[in-house]
């Protein structure tokens, strides 16, 4: 239960960020973007931790600020996958890869303290 609900957040984070993120664009159903939002919590489960190994030298020269270029090249790299997949979304350039990755991070915060789990 716990994992559909992350799935769904994430679903609804990324559809908020193609609402208000030029440059952040779903063409597709709403069941793609499901798929789209696997793909980034997939990627942020593997990938994710390698890069904040890699770089935590700069994420502590930053005070932790070069978390939020992390968060961009994750959104990036979920566009890359998802457009090699088919599932219609793209993200047009790392500007809006960090304003999408804002986004995303601020809903997912939101919608998980409004729809905590009770486990």
């Amino acid at each position: 239960m716990r994992f559909l609900l992350r799935l769904l957040i994430n679903a609804a984070a990324l559809w908020i960020a193609t609402q208000i993120v030029p440059g952040v664009e779903h063409n597709g159903p709403w069941t793609s973007l499901l798929l789209v939002a696997l793909v980034f919590g997939v990627l942020n489960a593997i990938v994710r931790p390698i890069l904040q190994l890699l770089t935590c030298p700069l994420i502590v020269l930053t005070l932790g600020l070069f978390t939020f270029v992390i968060n961009a090249v994750m959104l990036w790299l979920t566009s890359a996958i998802s457009e090699s997949f088919g599932l219609g979304f793209h993200v047009a350039g790392f500007g809006a890869a960090f304003l999408g990755a804002l986004v995303v991070t601020v809903v997912s915060v939101l919608l998980s303290v409004f729809l905590r789990d009770t486990d």
